[in-house]
């Protein structure tokens, strides 16, 4: 392993003043070149420092005290002179090329660096006026970070030019990729930490560039920067022989080129000769690949290897800091308590030698400041780093062109998400010019039923095609790789930077990405509140091959659990829907894409299942959220025994088969059927907006009746959501409860007390006033329950008759006033210009009118 130089151009603190006399090194920088790029260089590292440690003197116009230091020292100085070095030779090639260029920053914390860097372009003055480029804007940007009221100490939404969430490492490269995907002009640096380079998602996100099209897409510049530890550990790849990590990175599919050293001037030299052959290098690609050449290219990458903590204290308390762990966070950490600390701050601030970098308004000079791009070319003010800009609405086909065919509820079947493929095949076609429109998923296209994309446009893919490949092409829209985190990070980047998609995925491996969307969420809360932050597409994620249908695979694949991590984020924030059918999957879907600044979860059923509702019913009911099906229900003017409630597909058909059985066996029992397809309705209005009000919610579930509960997911779930309501205590809620196997579809309801039988059962037992002949429908239930248990051991197939079970036609209409009660649902919502524009159901269908109400 090549170990970087120390070289004698170091001041004992550090800094990167050249010794007098020393000779020019050669390189594509000419000497004032070199000069002015090392000074800027300086310049960001000292604004750097001041951030961590300074709120008062921010240019040292006196001698260092106590009082101009912060009581808490947070920040991380290790990785931030790597960052500003790299910035300021981006700068460099943007101006001098004049690119389209945005910044992906993977290490961990570096926003020192990068806030020093907007604020020297001047945009963060653009953006927070009150941080101007004077003394008192000076001390404001120093004072503000990592302090009460401030800004956080890694990438956030608040850092102007940024599309990525700082907070955990590993996402960067597929956020990269994602963010050029049908950005044919942009180039996204990409800075991977050598830390961030040993997570798991970024392991696998070197495998992007064989689904990048340099025909049609951008490009995304890795930038692995090498500075030798973690937080307190070596880091692998930067204690690998150069040899083998060259091999790594040209096993990936790279042609790597090193820098490597201490020496500002040389690593300068070095640096700048790298990135303009990267840059030619990108240059060759898409000419060649847009001159028609069909074949994978060998994309560069620069190793950038520098000390952790590079021009910052060698020594502190006599042990080495530069180069090492120790220069991490915060290198000099008693400089309140210690003056011997305080000397070695202060000394290290002025071996920048600010006198010379700012001028006596406190502005960097206007030498220095010409080194920057210009307006909209830098990198803190690129418009794809706030998509919304360039936001082009998605274009989205009449959902009555696939409205399945509902002659009477229950008797109709179809598989929900291959009727939505056929919707999501024309959005392609739709939006075939404008190039803003995705699918990505695991390998699932296909077996999510949503192959009728794959009639318009092909899986991209870079690699070797061989006869017998199936819908593989260097051009496409589908976007398919074994990693759940490289889809949701490629769609993550892709709305960031203002396009439209979907991620489908596997319902029990969704979990994968828990942390991302979390992170996600936690962007969008924080852009939502920076008012020059614009609106972006939302993220929707639709999860099928689902719980209740993963029998054949068994109990390795059941788990409906995503949903409880998706409802712990904010009311403003998320989005859970549970279509029963095909047509309320259409108008889901067809809702969620218009959408933005959400996480929209759509959770439905692949298989053959029984449909309930025409297009129009659908309509109304999803702009409800929930709402009574009058032609199930027999509860008429009395009012109910019972409410039999569902969510999701399976549990809505076997609270169909309960409802039908009981209205057979036990006909004096009033039974009302609700519906619930928007879940965040059952929480309260303070919880969530989507949230009924109290009238409402009581006119659905009443006060005081017994409420039978199907659930898609863990039951516990909807008790948290209604534990405000006053009926919450009748609830019984049947749902997932960790049982499952490889057996029959039924049988999988069966062990977890979601089926039929058990669910009337529920209903039974919860009913107040029917004695004896309660007691012996109970037993008729159970024997049934036996006779499954038999039948399904002995044949391995469901009894037929659950299997070919249908609602039946004798069950007229008592009650024909559901969709007075749907539209009362809509009508309690909120109608503010602000909760309009956020929450009202928007399809492309006009609403039917209901008695009245809209």
């Amino acid at each position: 392993m090549d170990t970087p130089s120390a070289g004698a151009v170091h001041t004992s603190i550090g800094g990167s003043r050249r010794t007098h006399g020393e000779p020019f090194v050669p390189g594509p920088l000419g000497p004032d070149q070199l000069r002015d790029i090392d000074a800027y260089w300086r310049a960001a590292n000292y604004l750097s420092v001041g951030q961590i440690y300074l709120m008062d003197n921010p240019l040292l116009r006196e001698a260092l005290k106590v009082e101009h230091l912060k009581p808490r020292l947070l920040g991380h100085w290790g990785t931030t002179p790597g960052l500003n070095f790299i910035y300021a030779h981006l700068n460099r090639v943007i101006r001098m090329r004049d690119l389209d260029m945005i910044g992906v920053w993977g290490p961990g914390h570096g926003a020192p660096g990068l806030v020093a860097n907007a604020y020297l372009e001047g945009t963060y003055g653009e953006v927070y006026p009150d941080v101007a480029k004077d003394i008192e804007g000076l001390r404001r940007l120093m004072r503000q970070f990592s302090f009460p009221g401030g800004i956080p100490s890694h990438a956030s939404p608040e850092l102007p030019g940024s599309i990525h969430e700082g907070g955990e490492l590993g996402y960067s490269l597929a956020h990269a990729f994602g963010a050029v995907l049908d950005n044919p002009a942009l180039i996204a640096a990409c800075i991977v930490g050598d830390g961030e380079a040993e997570t798991g998602p970024l392991a696998a996100s070197w495998h992007s560039s064989k689904f990048l099209d340099p025909a049609t897409d951008g490009a995304v510049l890795p930038i692995l920067h090498l500075n030798g530890y973690k937080i307190a550990n070596p880091t692998i790849l930067a204690r690998m022989p150069e040899t083998e990590l060259r091999s790594l990175l040209v096993g990936y599919g790279y042609a790597p080129t090193f820098v490597e050293g201490s020496d500002p001037a040389r690593m300068h030299q070095a640096m700048a000769a790298a990135l303009d052959a990267a840059l030619d290098d990108i240059a060759a690609i898409q000419g060649s690949a847009r001159g028609g050449e069909i074949q994978r290219p060998r994309w560069p990458v620069i190793v950038l290897r520098s000390p952790k903590g590079w021009t910052g204290p060698k020594v502190v308390d006599g042990k080495p800091v530069e180069g090492t762990w120790r220069s991490h966070q915060v290198p000099v950490a008693a400089v309140r308590e210690n003056p011997e600390h305080r000397t070695i701050l202060e000394q290290w601030l002025r071996s920048y030698r600010p006198e010379e970098l700012f001028d006596e308004r406190g502005r960097l000079i206007d030498r220095l400041a010409a080194l920057a791009p210009i307006g909209e070319r830098r990198l803190s003010a690129n418009p794809h780093a706030n998509g919304g800009r360039h936001l082009q609405a998605l274009r989205l086909p009449e959902l009555s062109r696939y409205e399945v065919a509902v002659p009477r509820p229950g008797t109709a079947t179809a598989e929900a998400t291959r009727v939505l493929g056929a919707f999501l095949r024309d959005t392609l076609t739709l939006n075939a010019e404008t190039r803003n429109f995705r699918i990505m998923g695991p390998d699932e296209t296909t077996s999510n039923r949503l192959d009728a994309a794959f009639e318009v446009t092909n899986r991209v893919w870079q690699e070797a095609i061989l006869p017998g490949d199936d819908h593989l092409a260097q051009h496409g829209r589908v976007m398919e790789i074994l990693s759940e985190h490289l889809c949701e990070g490629w769609l993550e980047g892709y709305v960031l930077t203002g396009r439209h998609g979907v991620f489908a995925c596997y319902e029990a491996f969704i979990h994968i990405v828990d942390s991302m969307v979390n992170q996600h969420a936690k962007w969008l809360k924080g852009s939502r509140a920076l008012a020059w932050r614009k609106p972006v597409p939302s993220l929707n994620i639709l999860l099928s091959s689902h719980v209740w249908r993963q029998d054949h695979n068994g109990f390795s694949h059941q788990d409906p659990g995503f949903i409880d991590f998706v409802a712990n984020k904010r009311g403003d924030t998320q989005r859970i829907y549970l279509p029963p059918d095909a047509n309320t999957l259409l108008c889901i879907m067809d809702h969620c894409l218009r959408t933005h600044d959400r996480i929209n979860v759509v959770v439905a059923g692949k298989q053959p299942a029984l449909q309930w509702l025409s297009l129009d019913e659908a309509v109304r009911h999803c702009a409800a959220g929930a709402g009574i099906w009058d032609w199930a229900s027999n509860d008429g003017e009395a009012g109910p025994d019972v409410v039999m409630a569902c969510a999701g597909d399976v549990p809505t058909m076997e609270t169909m088969a309960a409802v039908d059985w009981l209205r057979r066996h036990v006909p004096e029992l009033r039974l009302r059927v609700i519906n619930v397809v928007d879940l965040m309705t059952l929480a309260s209005r303070d919880m969530h907006p989507h949230g009924l009000d109290n009238p409402t919610f009581d006119s659905l579930f009443t006060q005081d009746c017994p409420v039978v509960f199907a659930y898609h997911g863990y039951p516990w779930l909807i008790h948290r959501l209604t534990y405000k309501r006053t009926n919450h205590a009748n609830f019984h809620v049947h749902g997932f409860i960790e049982e499952g196997t490889t057996t029959t579809p039924f049988d999988m309801c069966v062990l977890n007390r979601l089926d039929r039988f058990h669910l009337a059962l529920a209903a039974l037992q919860a009913a107040p006033r029917l004695g004896a002949r309660g007691e012996h429908a109970q037993e008729v239930l159970r024997d049934a329950l036996a006779a499954h248990r038999e039948h399904v051991c002995r044949t391995g197939d469901d009894l037929p008759s659950v299997r070919d079970w249908m609602w039946p036609a004798s069950h007229a209409s008592t009650q024909p006033d559901s969709r007075r009660i749907e539209a009362d649902i809509m009508q309690s919502k909120p109608t503010g210009a602000v909760e309009i524009a956020q929450d009202e159901f928007e399809t492309g269908v006009r609403l039917p009118e209901a008695d009245g109400h809209r």
